[in-house]
């Protein structure tokens, strides 16, 4: 079974909310991704509210029909804020959402750069993890491809591990990718061995994502939005989508 594809309709909203009002839709643009044939849609709330927000959650809970999975990135230590930001624990006990992925990222990042440090962080993650898995969400962690303590996830409770990408995607741009996709499929490799599903997602695009699901057969789930919408700008959304449901046919 190859991996299964979740947009990330970000991209969408930092475009609407670029100019204000209502367009262009995230819940249009969602319809779009699972009639071309998406298995999930990817939102990842910040507190800055740059791109989704928490009435675009809401939103695309309600739309979403049967059988497509939701998948909520943030950062589960982020405190709620005053600008309409409940926290990632409150936003998903309201939403319930199909997937919770846990990424350690600050206010100030532009995107996600980095994994957790389990060595640093596990005695906040095992509390959180048991909270969203007891609203019915699986849990994954983002981890780098280089971690040494990927098997340490398992012990938290966690379900599965996304794997950060970018450093792969840095690495296929200069056709020197060798030693990040080992990274990756080691990675994967010790997630399934510690009985955790392996997820990856950041930066991918058609090219390096065919190469990447290729050496990666445990793949459950890629979550993308970046590439795929700059590529849609072109091709179309509906295009678009099953270009990279046909990336991941390895």
């Amino acid at each position: 079974m190859p991996a299964k594809l979740s947009v990330n309709v970000n991209k969408v909203a930092v475009l609407r909310n670029s100019r204000g009002g209502r367009l262009p839709s995230v819940v249009a643009a969602a319809t779009v991704a699972i009639q071309a044939g998406a298995a999930g849609i990817t939102v990842h709330p910040r507190p800055d509210l740059r791109h989704i927000r928490p009435d675009d959650v809401r939103a695309l809970k309600a739309m979403l029909p049967a059988g497509v999975e939701f998948n909520i990135e943030g950062n589960p230590f982020a405190p709620p804020n005053t600008r309409g930001y409940p926290g990632l624990l409150a936003l998903a006990a309201e939403t319930l959402p199909d997937q919770i992925t846990l990424v350690p990222d600050s206010d100030d990042q532009i995107t996600s750069d980095h994994g957790f440090s389990i060595k640093r962080d596990a005695g906040r993650l095992q509390p959180v993890i048991a909270a969203f898995k007891a609203l019915g969400c699986r849990v994954s962690l983002f981890m780098d491809a280089d971690s040494e303590e990927i098997a340490d996830v398992a012990a938290l409770g966690a379900d599965r591990i996304e794997i950060y990408t970018g450093p792969y995607a840095e690495a296929f741009g200069r056709k020197d990718y060798g030693k990040a996709l080992a990274d990756c499929v080691a990675a994967g490799q010790a997630a399934a061995a510690a009985g955790l599903g392996v997820n990856a997602g950041h930066d991918l695009d058609t090219e390096n994502l065919r190469v990447l699901a290729r050496a990666l057969p445990m793949l459950a789930e890629v979550s993308i939005g970046h590439a795929l919408f700059n590529d849609a700008l072109y091709a179309g959304l509906d295009q678009t989508v099953k270009q990279y449901l046909q990336a991941l046919q390895h």
